[in-house]
């Protein structure tokens, strides 16, 4: 299936790049770290602790292959 191309203009574009270098950069090591403090407290079975951030990394995950897909299909448009 093709992917729909994405416009956006130069500070769009600029936008997305750092939201996903934040996502990757700095959010992921935090929730990952999370996960880890979390399993030391009480491991992984009925932890809400663990379960929450577990919860939390499947959301991020979700919106970085989000953001890599539209910045993959971007297309750059020059404002008016």
């Amino acid at each position: 299936m093709a992917q729909k191309m994405v416009y956006l203009t130069p500070e769009g574009l600029a936008k997305y790049e750092a939201e996903l270098a934040h996502l990757v950069k700095v959010r992921r090591p935090q929730v990952v770290e999370r996960i880890q403090r979390a399993k030391e407290m009480g491991g992984t079975v009925n932890n809400a602790e663990y379960d929450e951030a577990k919860n939390e990394q499947s959301f991020l995950e979700g919106r970085v292959l989000t953001v890599e897909a539209m910045l993959k299909n971007a297309v750059v448009i020059k404002e008016g």
